[in-house]
């Protein structure tokens, strides 16, 4: 073990790392120090002076325990350990002091503030405030700042943690916030009064240790305790970051970051917060057939049985959409196989080779990036593809990663190196002798879904493969589909792709693919949750239940296996994917074996093992491509709208408005151009 301390903290002996700060030696003992400028994750600004201990042998005055290391504490005279109290009167008297002044200017807004019921503040205050107050001088107000249509600013209730400045420079990589002034006059604000271009900007809501800043889609709409907590898995991006969804009755009204240190820390993306308007509009909730060419509504009965009647006897197709639960997926692949056709899950082009999991799932973990000291990227734009993933490359980057990128360049809050647009570039990745001290530093190579979309995907996948083995480096495939590795795991594929798939397919079952250009001549069954492309081109429609809705298994680019949990109901006669699928199988005549959740998810543990191992990644054996000759064409990322990349953003009013935002601000004019 590293060298260690010896501190006594109440009483209590402990040993920790001299590094260490006070308050997290405390967290160690099991004792709880108030703070609330101090965060894990962000740098120690010590601006509040909430967490102020007692150091015995100290200076004769409280000491802040986020700001001073144990390494630095004094041992007794006669070489004990230091002692620190945090419950001795001295403590007492001065958080007593520092909460006074914090509500000096705070404004009584509790019973209107949406922070209520889960606020820092009061919490503090009752726990280790005062009951009265000695100020009667009128309280200070401030100006509201604009950030755009997401966080709410209430300036008025600000403390000047300054958690929200050091979360947009630090994590988000972008440098409109700041304080200004000084004493009285020190406030928050943007620069230029600039709204906030991040998409990871919801993230400094939760940050707020008083209601500062507040969701502005969610102001006003419930109190916390009148919320059903679902701890679930997000499907935005294939990530997989773990989420809370709050629900009030069957409407989810509000969707939170949950802490997984080895996905997403403690970050989302604004999408998967602020994404949950669209699950309320342009729902499938009954089931249509189209009739003299109108979709019509019909009955459940009437809608399996012409999509039964229409399956019987032909060439059917299944397309697997970017949404799907692992279930779902094994469900359809079950009943279009049964039926003797082909299932595809590659419905973006992807050349992802079938049966390698190293190839599609990877061999990096995703906390590989943070001791990462090389990271190459070959056509990503991590930024828009999964927005948390980028916040930790940039992590990476501040703790001296070099970081190189073969595609188009964009910023990305980071500087790294522009090796090149095109397959050239990488070419001479591969050709470059690579030194020893190359091999022996820990590398990672993430290989975007644009690289692998192309006709020559697999030639980049496998030089990438090669550059990989090369180097000594591990191996990240950015998916944007979080149905993708699940789907691959389950061998939802066709031989020669998705052009293979339909070719000659007369039936097309497609389980909320609704990205894919489905020609005229076949017969479509669609089933998912929103009326979007899909639905429009269907024959039949069978109304399915969205992520929120439905227990499932979920499998996130780096191939850990997660569970989705149900927060509400699907609406109307909407029912679960599987279920559904079930239902028509046996009107099809090809009945699957099994009648409940449960059932379904042990016949898919005995095919594809794996996956029975919740929130844990297998090691993937390593199996090197074929080499293949590259393509003359430029890197093209797959993300192009970051607000817009499925159909329950697409039917998001807010996700519309940031978009349009997006677009607006990449078009405005630069001064001196």
């Amino acid at each position: 073990m590293a060298d260690t301390r010896k501190i006594i903290i109440d009483g209590n002996e402990i040993e920790v790392d001299p590094a260490m700060t006070i308050l997290q030696a405390c967290e160690v003992a099991g004792i709880e120090v108030p703070r609330f400028c101090y965060h894990e994750r962000l740098s120690i600004a010590g601006n509040c002076r909430m967490c102020l201990v007692e150091v015995v042998g100290g200076p004769p005055k409280p000491a802040a325990s986020c700001a001073m290391q144990i390494k630095d504490l004094r041992p007794g005279p006669e070489g004990q350990p230091p002692v620190v109290k945090t419950n001795s009167p001295m403590v007492k008297k001065a958080r007593e002091g520092v909460m006074e002044f914090l509500l000096i200017n705070h404004p009584l807004d509790c019973p209107i503030c949406d922070q209520g019921g889960e606020c820092d503040l009061q919490d503090q205050a009752m726990a280790y405030g005062v009951d009265f107050s000695r100020y009667r001088e009128p309280k200070r107000a401030t100006e509201d700042l604009n950030l755009g249509p997401l966080v709410a600013t209430t300036m008025t209730r600000c403390i000047s943690c300054t958690r929200c400045v050091r979360f947009t420079t630090e994590v988000a990589g972008i440098t409109q916030m700041g304080q200004t002034g000084r004493g009285e006059d020190s406030e928050i604000t943007s620069y230029l009064n600039e709204t906030l271009h991040s998409n990871l900007q919801g993230n400094i809501i939760d940050l707020c240790p008083v209601g500062a800043l507040t969701s502005k889609p969610y102001a006003f709409t419930a109190r916390p305790w009148e919320l059903t907590k679902t701890e679930t898995i997000d499907v935005m991006d294939a990530m997989g970051a773990n989420i809370r969804v709050d629900t009030k009755g069957r409407e989810v009204m509000r969707i939170l970051p949950r802490n997984h240190d080895a996905v997403n820390e403690e970050w989302i993306s604004d999408k998967t917060r602020f994404v949950w308007d669209g699950l309320r509009r342009q729902r499938l909730d009954r089931p249509y057939v189209r009739r003299d060419g109108k979709l019509k509504p019909a009955t459940w009965a009437e809608a399996l049985g012409a999509a039964a009647a229409a399956m019987k006897g032909k060439k059917v197709a299944g397309l697997v959409g970017d949404l799907a639960p692992v279930e779902a997926v094994y469900a359809l692949k079950g009943l279009v196989e049964g039926l003797g056709g082909s299932v595809e899950c590659r419905t973006d082009g992807a050349r992802l080779p079938a049966g390698n999991r190293a190839a599609y799932a990877g061999t990096a973990r995703i906390e590989d990036i943070d001791d990462a000291q090389m990271i190459l990227m070959i056509g990503s734009n991590p930024r828009d593809e999964a927005p948390v993933l980028n916040a930790r490359i940039r992590k990476a980057w501040a703790k001296g990663a070099q970081v190189g990128l073969v595609g188009e360049a964009v910023d990305l809050t980071y500087g790294y190196d522009h090796i090149g647009t095109d397959r050239a570039a990488l070419q001479s990745l591969l050709d470059e002798e690579i030194s020893e001290e190359t091999k022996a530093t820990q590398s990672l190579i993430i290989v975007g879904a644009g690289a692998i979309g192309e006709a020559d995907g697999e030639a980049v996948l496998s030089t990438a493969m090669q550059i990989a083995e090369a180097t000594n480096s591990r191996l990240m495939i950015l998916h944007t589909a979080a149905s993708r590795v699940g789907a691959m795991d389950v061998d939802a594929t066709t031989e020669g792709g998705l052009s293979a798939a339909l070719d000659g397919a007369e039936v097309i079952y497609n389980l909320g693919a609704d990205e894919v250009e489905i020609g005229d001549g076949a017969f479509v069954i669609y089933q998912g949750s929103h009326g979007d492309r899909g639905a429009h081109r269907a024959d039949v429609i069978l109304p399915g239940a969205a992520y929120t809705e439905e227990n499932g298994l979920f499998v996130n680019l780096e191939g850990r296996p997660q569970l989705a949990l149900r927060a509400a109901f699907p609406p109307g006669e909407a029912k679960e994917n599987w279920a559904i699928l079930r239902a028509l199988s046996a009107e099809a005549g090809a009945q699957l074996p099994y009648d409940s959740l449960a059932q379904l998810r042990n016949a898919l543990i005995a095919e594809v093992p794996h996956l029975s191992q919740i929130d844990t990644v297998a090691e993937n054996e390593w199996l090197p491509l074929p080499a293949a000759p590259l393509g003359k064409a430029s890197f093209r990322n797959a993300v192009k709208d970051f607000y817009l990349t499925n159909p329950i953003a697409r039917a998001s009013v807010l996700m519309a408005e940031l978009s349009a935002m997006a677009k607006a601000r990449d078009a405005a004019p630069v001064a001196a151009e």
